[in-house]
């Protein structure tokens, strides 16, 4: 054993610029992988994070036409809701376009009730419900544009025009890093009674009903019955679990969405050919080496894991050092992105899956030069060099 480990150290460290170069190639093709696959959980991040018993209620025809109010009570009287909750989106500027982040008219009184992932101090929370000019902006948010307690918030509407001041009042928080803290919300009466001011359309108007119900497993059911209320009326409903919602924006990008994939599977196979050339080149060069080892009586399997073991150290190495590199260059990015993603964090399955990937890689590009190896007679081998 002591031979076999001197010998693959020795092998790996023979041309230190080539394995230097390969490793580099594996922990920048890892790094790729990584980053990619990142992005493609981003997009997904709002789906994962949703309830089994939240439903949302929106307007059949499309998103963009908004509900009476005055379905609010008859939607909770349905069977098995246990809280309703609504909101409007806005849609303002904040200074340019540039600083886009998503903002919602909210029923202050209900709407943190059910969302219970966002966590707000009382004494905040109190000071928004008494205040109808106030807001409450996600941690990610307020530090952003380092707002804080008490600054007024300056938006200009596009849906609804005008200036908007507010006057933020707290800051939530999320349960954990998988909770959006981006988001901005403001009282919906301070929208409908503006609109009411100026006589505007979409008074007592919202856009979607959440709906908080007791049972997950009756999601269906109440989807329906909740949507059977409102047939044949001038806005029909259409009712569907959270996460169902939220993946109808994903599917919005699903051309994007397959050409990264698509992307990250190249990258995995630019690693492998990496790697392959390095072990075709390492295996033909030692092609005496390995007749000398026959001819001493080494077996093909004691020249298959001499290969092997090369070519997963290199591999193993570069994966590792790749996915280590992978955590501030997220970081940067997500910093470049703002708030287009709420949520951008290297998830444990993204880590595994690129570790496993390295060592795939590694097993694969030293199956051919392994083959050649034990196959090669040992007359062959000793004259190649003579």
């Amino acid at each position: 054993m002591g031979l076999f480990i001197k010998l693959v150290i020795k092998n790996t460290l023979r041309h230190g610029l080539r394995t230097a170069l390969t490793l580099a190639g594996i922990l920048i093709a890892v790094m790729a992988f990584v980053l990619l696959r990142t992005v493609v959980d981003a997009w997904y991040a709002g789906a994962n994070a949703t309830s089994a018993k939240r439903l949302v209620t929106r307007n059949a025809i499309s998103l963009v036409f908004p509900l009476p109010l005055s379905y609010l009570n008859r939607i909770r009287q349905v069977d098995g809701v246990v809280a309703v909750t609504y909101a409007n989106w806005f849609g303002g500027i904040y200074i340019d376009e540039k600083n886009f982040f998503p903002q919602f008219a909210i029923d202050e009184s209900k709407y943190f009730d059910i969302y219970p992932e966002y966590l707000l101090d009382e004494t905040e929370r109190s000071a928004f419900l008494h205040d109808r000019m106030g807001a409450i902006a996600g941690r990610k948010l307020a530090r952003q544009y380092d707002w804080e307690v008490g600054d007024v918030i300056p938006i200009r509407g596009t849906i609804y025009p005008g200036t908007w001041s507010f006057v933020l009042r707290g800051i939530y928080r999320g349960v954990d890093k998988t909770t959006d803290e981006t988001q901005f919300f403001f009282h919906w009466d301070n929208l409908n009674e503006t609109l009411k001011q100026r006589g505007a359309p979409g008074i007592d108007k919202v856009g979607i009903y959440i709906v908080e119900i007791e049972e997950a497993d009756r999601a269906a059911e109440i989807s329906a019955a909740i949507d059977r209320q409102f047939e044949n009326s001038l806005a029909e409903t259409l009712t569907e679990t959270e996460k169902a919602f939220q993946l109808g924006f994903v599917a919005m990008s699903e051309a994007i969405l397959t050409a990264i994939e698509v992307v990250s599977l190249l990258v995995i196979g630019i690693m492998l050919a990496v790697m392959a050339n390095t072990m075709a080149m390492t295996a033909r060069e030692r092609k005496r080496e390995y007749a000398v080892l026959k001819a001493l009586g080494f077996g093909p399997w004691f020249i298959a894991a001499l290969i092997g073991c090369e070519s997963l150290i290199i591999s193993s190495l570069g994966g590792v050092a790749g996915i280590a590199a992978s955590y501030p260059l997220a970081e940067a990015f997500a910093l470049q992105m703002g708030t287009l993603f709420p949520v951008f964090e290297i998830s444990s399955m993204t880590v595994l899956t690129a570790l496993a990937t390295a060592i795939g890689v590694g097993i694969g590009a030293a199956v051919f030069p392994v083959w050649r190896a034990v196959k090669a007679p040992v007359g062959q081998g000793l004259g190649a060099v003579g």
